[in-house]
């Protein structure tokens, strides 16, 4: 398996990024090639800090990096030799099979369509966001690639957030829900109406229509939206993560008999933060793409990088993107 992975993407590149790949190049043994892709000195710089370097990384150097904030088809077009124009060329040339990045979402997402193309009978590609929940992680798909999309965009996103679930969250039957207004079927707009109908002869384990409180009930796999409301979803947790856990905080140290309690209470507040960390779930999969893509979160530490890296190893090993392509072929038939 040979992995190219975007130093420089991230608001800690190449530092965490750096220290990730070494972690995945010493412990993931079917992987053959770590490709580290940027400023050469920079990655070099960072190895020093890890000892003896493994044998299975190599260096391809970048001079640009395309920023956080740069609008992302016009840097992919001006910048060529940016760090993520150089791991997605990797791939398409076959010297690597998968690419991770923390860098750019939008920019991973132009460069890799532009570049490795669409899977057959794919119309979008799409992001599958890992989200936590007290049950078990679901996949949130489209989480912002698509801000507009059709009953048949949204199908197919259902079908491969499916396969994913299947194959990498090693979920035996995926239940799939359709973000909507309301359960039921006569609810929501004309895209989502058409798109209940299609998947609810598709033979996916499809659930129908669910609404904002069901996504963290334990009771899906996939939920099913187009990327501007997948998008203010994944936001929108985020947030509403980060308030819980300063609330928690100042409640817990508000007075000596609170601060007891939270003594008392440490072994379940660590579960829980595990369990929130979105650095342990490996990143976002761009599905749809004709190779294995992850694009991690911006603020990515050492573990995140790590965990992408081994997702995308995992992806490899599954034949994610053979399996993909035979998901939407399927479902395109219920069209």
């Amino acid at each position: 398996m040979r992995v190219a992975v975007d130093a420089m993407g991230g608001d800690f590149a190449p530092r965490e990024i750096v220290a990730g790949a070494v972690e995945a190049a010493r412990r993931l043994p079917h992987l053959d090639k770590l490709i580290l892709v940027g400023d050469a000195d920079a990655i070099n710089a960072e190895l020093a800090k890890h000892g003896p370097r493994p044998g299975n990384i190599e260096i391809c150097h970048a001079s640009e990096v395309i920023g956080m904030e740069e609008k992302p088809a016009e840097s992919v077009r001006r910048k060529k030799d940016s760090s993520v124009s150089r791991a997605v060329d990797l791939v398409k040339r076959g010297q690597a099979e998968a690419m991770m990045s923390a860098g750019n979402t939008g920019a991973v997402v132009v460069a890799s369509t532009l570049k490795l193309r669409k899977l057959e009978g794919v119309d979008r590609p799409a992001i599958a966001a890992i989200l936590p929940s007290p049950h078990k992680p679901f996949i949130l798909i489209d989480a912002g690639a698509n801000s507009e999309c059709t009953p048949l965009n949204l199908a197919q996103f259902a079908a491969m957030g499916e396969v994913y679930a299947r194959e990498i969250l090693h979920r035996e039957r995926p239940v799939v829900g359709l973000m909507s207004i309301g359960t039921e079927e006569t609810k929501g707009n004309e895209t989502t109406r058409e798109t209940f109908r299609v998947l609810s002869k598709s033979g996916l384990n499809f659930k129908g229509n669910i609404e904002g409180h069901d996504l963290f009930e334990g009771g899906i796999d996939v939920a099913v939206c187009d990327g501007f409301v997948g998008n203010v979803i994944l936001k929108t947790s985020e947030s509403v993560g980060h308030a819980v856990g300063a609330w928690i905080k100042s409640e817990f140290t508000a007075g000596p008999l609170r601060m007891l309690g939270a003594l008392l209470l440490r072994g379940a507040i660590r579960h829980m933060r595990e369990l929130m960390n979105p650095a342990v779930y490996g990143g976002a999969p761009l599905l749809g793409v004709k190779g294995v893509c992850i694009i991690s979160h911006g603020s990515s530490n050492a573990l995140a990088a790590y965990n992408a890296i081994r997702v995308a190893a995992e992806s490899l090993d599954q034949k994610l993107t053979e399996r993909l392509a035979a998901g939407v072929k399927i479902m395109n038939g219920a069209f």
